[in-house]
């Protein structure tokens, strides 16, 4: 792939994908940083709604290049700048301990809330004070692979864009709508004036998801609502809820995570609202 073209931290672009690691630098520019071959391939495929190329910048090792020469060339497809650099300049950018050699610079990918509703979404994750960046991107992760029409971050949750939000992700961000920044209130409204039913995840619920899923009440369209690992959601997000429910613990640990738990919920739904096979004749 020939000799690297960027061979300075210093370099103005290398300078300008390093800011990104920080949050004010992403707002401002809207723009976030993309990590390692299975994030950078699907930056390299999605489009935004206004049909423009996700991959802005493409920063690669040679050897990196030479690996992921498919990758290289989705980045020239896509209209991305693609730079050559040493190992040393990829690490200067790099948010992990061992970086892999391909580092993205993206575009804001977030849809608008008003957006989510008006396609009557039927399965919907909100994301309500969740500051844990692993946990968001996770929970990205968990939603996608249910089924989700759209995942929803309200004010008080973790930034998208947090480089280990986008890495936990494992490039779902690319696969379904997000909203970014509502108010829970006003995520709770819109939602249930779309027509979805609103059921908060708490450990202490009073309802249990074997006996919703036992109901029959789980197969209309749905949001579910998650806290903060640590201390869960407050009682008034849980009151804007129209029910409040508890994922059951059959042995003796004492509780799940929020990505499993919210993975339990979102399976559940999407199992709920599968059409039923007919048996064999």
């Amino acid at each position: 792939m020939g000799t690297p073209e960027l061979i300075s931290p210093r370099s103005p672009r290398v300078a300008a994908a390093r800011r990104l690691a920080r949050r004010n630098f992403r707002s401002k520019e809207r723009r976030f940083i993309a990590e390692g071959p299975q994030a950078v391939r699907e930056a390299a495929a999605h489009r935004g709604g206004d049909g423009e190329p996700t991959l802005i910048e493409l920063f690669a090792t040679p050897e990196a290049a030479d690996r992921y020469a498919d990758i290289v060339e989705a980045a020239h497809a896509a209209g991305a700048r693609v730079h050559l650099a040493d190992p040393e300049v990829l690490a200067d950018v790099s948010q992990t301990v061992t970086p892999q050699g391909l580092i993205g610079v993206c575009r804001f990918l977030d849809s608008p809330f008003q957006e989510i509703l008006d396609a009557r979404p039927t399965l919907v994750a909100v994301l309500a004070n969740v500051r844990d960046p692993g946990n968001a991107g996770t929970v990205l992760r968990c939603a996608d692979a249910a089924g989700a029409d759209a995942v929803i971050l309200t004010d008080a949750s973790v930034d998208l864009y947090n480089p280990k939000s986008v890495r936990a992700s494992v490039g779902s961000l690319y696969h379904l709508p997000v909203a970014v920044g509502v108010p829970v209130e006003q995520a709770v409204q819109g939602l249930r004036d779309a027509g979805v039913r609103i059921l908060a995840a708490d450990g202490a619920g009073a309802d249990d998801l074997d006996d919703e899923l036992d109901a029959g009440t789980m197969g209309g369209p749905t949001a579910w609502v998650f806290g903060n690992e640590a201390w869960g959601l407050p009682e008034e997000t849980r009151a804007l809820a129209d029910a409040v429910v508890r994922v059951p613990i059959h042995g003796k640990a004492e509780s799940l995570n929020l990505a499993t738990a919210a993975a339990v919920c979102l399976y559940a739904s999407a199992r709920a609202q599968r059409p039923r096979r007919a048996p064999d004749a």
